[in-house]
């Protein structure tokens, strides 16, 4: 290589890239974006609508002091009333109370037989009933079912519905035919009311009649009416 060419300055030539532009052109963007949005910022004040703050104070009223009645002390619910009884007839019992128990001379002495009555029949009619003796074949109730409504029908309400019941032995002068001649209380229950629903239901018993032997006769019989609850 000649002395001439080693003395010649060397020259690079290269391209400029898009950092290069972007340095180069950096100052005048910022400070020309700088102007616009302060120039953006001015307007923004000078012309927005003003906005102001509303009043949303209040004022309270003084509140009144109340007097409360004295606390009232509410007494104890009163204890569940019991459901009231219903009477129950049952038929396997309604012989032994409405009809003739067994009869014995020890059990029924003669001197303890009910007397005849005094008052609305003749001494000539009452002294053809005799006192129902062993012997003899007992009279039958033949109203069975109306007897056992009856003494639901008459049953004192007052007294079915405390549960209470009784007893009441009636005499019964039942005539050849079974028809009741006369009936009266014998021995009182304690209650007059159930006595006078024991002679409602004596006036709705029918009988057959008593027999001696193979002959109806007229027999005086004591007969206890029961009233009883379940």
């Amino acid at each position: 290589m000649s002395t001439l060419t080693q003395n010649l300055p060397r020259i690079e030539i290269g391209l400029e890239t898009a950092n290069d532009r972007f340095k180069r052109g950096f100052n005048s963007w910022f400070w020309g974006s700088l102007f616009v949005a302060t120039v953006a910022h001015f307007l923004a004040f000078a012309y927005w609508p003003s906005i102001k703050t509303e009043d949303i104070s209040f004022t309270t009223e003084e509140l009144a002091a109340i007097e409360l009645p004295p606390e009232v002390e509410i007494p104890p619910p009163p204890q569940q009333i019991a459901r009231p009884a219903t009477p129950v007839v049952s038929t396997a019992n309604i012989e032994e109370d409405i009809t003739i128990a067994p009869t014995t001379f020890e059990d029924n002495p003669v001197e303890n037989l009910p007397p005849p009555p005094t008052v609305g029949a003749s001494s000539d009619e009452l002294s053809s009933f005799k006192a129902f003796t062993p012997d003899m074949v007992r009279p039958e109730l033949k109203n069975r079912a109306e007897i056992a409504r009856a003494l639901e029908r008459f049953y004192p309400p007052l007294l079915r519905d405390a549960g209470i019941g009784a007893t009441v032995a009636v005499n019964f002068w039942i005539d050849e035919t079974g028809k009741v001649f006369k009936h009266e209380v014998a021995q009182s229950s304690g209650y007059p009311a159930f006595d006078e629903a024991a002679g409602k239901v004596a006036e709705l018993m029918q009988f057959s009649p008593a027999m001696n032997r193979d002959k109806p006769v007229r027999v005086v019989v004591a007969i206890p009416i029961t009233f009883r609850v379940q």
